[in-house]
């Protein structure tokens, strides 16, 4: 049954997107449902995103992307100081390899000027070797942004939608939406598995699927063909192998295989870019890691297969043209927010404000809530904490003091603060705080983090997920013997 009274927006979709609208129409006085199909937030796309802040320079202002990653790109700083997740602008090179990929750097670099990115050079190979050592000599120059930096997605996302929580967003998870209709009366109806819910205005900000979204809903005038990108973590003891992000010259769908200093101190390296037509398809594969390491040791000679810990796959919600698709349609009230890829990360904060434009011009008013609250109690980072301040939290509160993940020196207290703030799977522990992250990979904490939430939530081990869904861990035999 729909409530007697439609919300005033739902948004149906709760990746870096979503979330970012979410918590921007939390700002008003306004009715808001965020759906998503998976156990938390961010568990879609966009756990899988590389976590880079594009410097603003590499989309063409012909494009919508184009005109927003710059705007978007400027306002991370203010986010992650408000809502406390790790973000650092470590700046990026561009390298090329021969005379042909000059042209490239100088004309991405006049692009970058025209929008305004400041302190835009390209690099002599001397300058190169002094800055970052460990590249390739083979590089005659690289164009060097330094406004580009690195951000944890995943933690990204859970700012946002605690923050947009916090300022009355309801959310809904583990539900999907089957049906889009309107009603007599001009509201939209969502019939999804877990009953139906009306609103005034529709965001489809659903990703790889806005595509069957819109096609619900009449207005499906558009193709998502999701584009598979596997990407690879390497050891920790590679920390400092280089300082920038290191992109080769792009084409005309992939900005290339990179490397990426996270802002946990690890290496990445990818993405692949190969289109799919499965929208599950997650997997890696020998030939995706022999491209990837085959391209990084081109640019980084010292980059070995030998120091990979975790390989992960993401699909990117690419669109035919290779823009994104925003804007309302010809369902009244009904807004499309699709083909997010590369650079949608970057550019989430400009889309959040573009949407919420476009929902006033459509004709939703927009009073500001006087009570909004921009920040969260920003989540304790004990590894990160001087000794002496590492002591006195223990010595207040013990679990502070229990290692619960000793690759990345999690305690106990910290794995509890991520359960109450919205953890409820294995996945959403270690996206939170880091647990199972490093070199074990989650051999070491696995047991303690399921036995915490199994406590915090008062359930049995049983029913503890890695991910949600069918993904469990341990079951009762069949034969009662136990586990």
């Amino acid at each position: 049954m729909t409530r007697e009274t439609p919300r005033d927006v739902i948004i149906v979709g709760g990746g870096v997107i979503g979330c970012a609208i979410a918590r921007e129409l939390s700002r008003y006085r306004l009715d808001v449902l965020l759906i998503e199909k998976e156990c938390e937030v961010g568990f879609g796309t966009s756990k899988s995103n590389s976590g880079i802040i594009h410097a603003g320079h590499h989309a063409s202002t012909d494009t919508l992307k184009g005109r927003l990653e710059w705007d978007g790109n400027q306002a991370w700083d203010q986010i992650a100081d408000e809502l406390g997740f790790g973000f650092q602008r470590v700046g990026e090179l561009m390298v090329a390899f021969d005379d042909s990929q000059l042209g490239t750097l100088e004309k991405i670099k006049a692009q970058g000027e025209g929008k305004g990115v400041p302190d835009l050079e390209i690099w002599e190979p001397e300058r190169i070797r002094k800055e970052e050592p460990s590249l390739s000599t083979d590089i005659i120059a690289a164009l060097h942004a330094p406004t580009a930096g690195v951000v944890n997605p995943y933690e990204a996302c859970f700012g946002l939608i605690d923050n947009a929580r916090e300022n009355g967003v309801a959310i809904v998870v583990e539900t999907t939406v089957e049906s889009v209709a309107a009603d007599d009366d001009g509201a939209i109806v969502l019939g999804t598995s877990r009953g139906r819910h009306a609103a005034r205005f529709v965001i489809n900000a659903a990703g790889v699927h806005a595509d069957r979204i819109a096609a619900l809903a009449g207005v499906g005038s558009f193709r998502i063909t999701p584009r598979k990108g596997e990407e690879y973590l390497l050891d920790k003891r590679l920390k400092g192998l280089v300082k920038r992000i290191i992109f080769p010259c792009p084409t005309p769908t992939s900005k290339g295989i990179l490397v990426i200093p996270t802002f946990d101190g690890t290496i990445m390296v990818g993405p692949t870019a190969h289109e799919t037509e499965d929208r599950s398809d997650l997997t890696t594969t020998m030939a995706g890691g022999d491209e990837v390491f085959a391209s990084v040791k081109r640019v980084v000679p010292g980059v070995s297969e030998r120091d990979c810990i975790a390989e992960f796959a993401g699909l990117r919600a690419a669109a035919k043209g290779e823009d994104f698709i925003i804007g309302p349609t010809d369902l009244k009230g009904f807004v499309n927010v699709a083909g997010i890829q590369s650079p949608g990360l970057t550019a989430a904060p400009a889309i959040a404000r573009m949407v919420t434009d476009i929902l006033h011009d459509e004709g939703l008013g927009l009073v500001p809530d006087d009570g909004f609250v921009p920040t969260v109690t920003h989540p304790i980072r004990v590894a990160s904490l001087p000794l002496e301040e590492q002591i006195g939290l223990a010595g207040h509160d013990p679990r502070f003091g229990h290692v619960v993940c000793r690759c990345e020196h999690i305690t106990e207290g910290e794995v509890i603060d991520s359960i109450q703030r919205g953890a409820q799977t294995l996945d959403g522990i270690k996206f939170r705080t880091r647990a199972g992250m490093g070199r074990c990979q989650g051999g070491f904490c696995s047991w303690r983090c399921m036995e915490l939430i199994a406590q915090e939530k008062g359930v049995p081990l049983t029913s503890v997920t890695k991910r949600g869904g069918g993904s469990w861990i341990i079951c009762e035999r069949e034969d009662g013997g136990g586990r």
